[in-house]
């Protein structure tokens, strides 16, 4: 079956006429006669009946009818979108994201966009997750990038990758020359972490709780850079996504297990309104960009272990 057929089998729909449809698809009545017979013959069944000069539908050309007319809808739609994608894009594009995607992810996104796309005008917001999602509600934001929201409401949300939170301490910590801790082995250590208001922190209460862990949180700062500033002078810890660790050779990553603490970053829409053209494009480059993202990579590999009886890291 191809593209012409349903597009002559709808012209002698709509005209019920061999003669008029022939002339309004630019064919000769015998070739157009001739494609609909074949179209007839793939699907088995007869969809004309022929009496005398008049044409009507029969009852499977009629339940046919409606299908043919959507798919060359969505065809003839594709291709406008397509036709529209080789012009220059222009306008502004509203983007609200937390803090931990505009350390890097976001910021390379849009630079690779705007270098492809120079007539468009971005704006980052930084927000908190709530306001973000306030934002999308009110129509001033075109999408956000967080996590995902513990209660999406009236957002859409679309996962981009998975990543772990790791433990982040400085090279003379304790800790520092450990692969892998198990979350019960955080019990009563110094940490500072981050509010209870964050998503991220109600999600290491459950895994402490599911270890029966107990840290003593000394700080909480709502920042990550002012986290890690109290890891650099203090002996003390913090969890953080890696993703959003800068190349600081002073700290080391200590992954979690027994559970590993999981975050699903994502791209939030308002449920219900379809994303521009912009959007989309840039979406599209996110996704992609996204995929490395999804496998963090230690800063770097820890010096070696000082002198003195090392502790073996758990079996995995």
């Amino acid at each position: 079956m191809e593209l012409r057929h349903l597009r002559y089998f709808i012209a002698v729909a709509g005209a019920l006429s061999f003669t008029r449809a022939a002339e309004k698809v630019h064919v000769t009545q015998s070739t157009l006669s001739h494609q609909i017979r074949q179209l007839e013959a793939e699907l088995g069944q007869a969809l004309f009946d022929r009496i005398g000069k008049r044409v009507v539908l029969t009852e499977a050309g009629d339940a046919f009818l409606a299908y043919a007319q959507r798919a060359l809808q969505e065809i003839d739609q594709g291709m406008a979108e397509l036709k529209s994608a080789a012009r220059s894009m222009t306008g502004v594009l509203r983007i609200g994201t937390t803090h931990t995607f505009n350390l890097a992810l976001l910021p390379d996104c849009v630079a690779v966009f705007l270098q492809r796309n120079p007539t468009v005008k971005v704006i980052v917001e930084e927000l908190p997750a709530d306001a973000i999602a306030r934002g999308l509600e009110a129509g001033q934001l075109d999408f956000g990038i967080a996590y995902k929201p513990d209660a999406p409401g009236g957002l859409r949300f679309e996962p981009l990758f998975n990543e772990e939170l790791v433990l982040v301490v400085a090279a003379g910590h304790a800790l520092a020359r450990r692969k892998r801790i198990r979350m019960i082995e955080l019990h009563q250590q110094d940490l500072v972490l981050l509010p209870a208001t964050f998503s991220t922190r109600r999600l290491l209460d459950d895994c402490f709780a599911s270890a029966q862990c107990e840290p003593r949180v000394i700080a909480e700062m709502n920042t990550v850079a002012a986290m890690l500033s109290m890891v650099r002078k203090l002996p003390v810890g913090t969890i953080v996504a890696a993703h959003a660790l800068p190349a600081l050779a002073e700290l080391r990553i200590v992954h979690l297990e027994s559970p590993t603490p999981v975050r699903t970053p994502g791209v939030l829409f308002q449920e219900g309104v379809v994303p521009g053209r912009a959007a989309r494009a840039f979406i599209g480059l996110l996704r992609r960009e996204a995929l490395a993202a999804g496998e963090p990579v230690p800063l770097r590999k820890a010096g070696p272990a000082p002198s003195g009886p090392a502790r073996p890291a758990p079996r995995r």
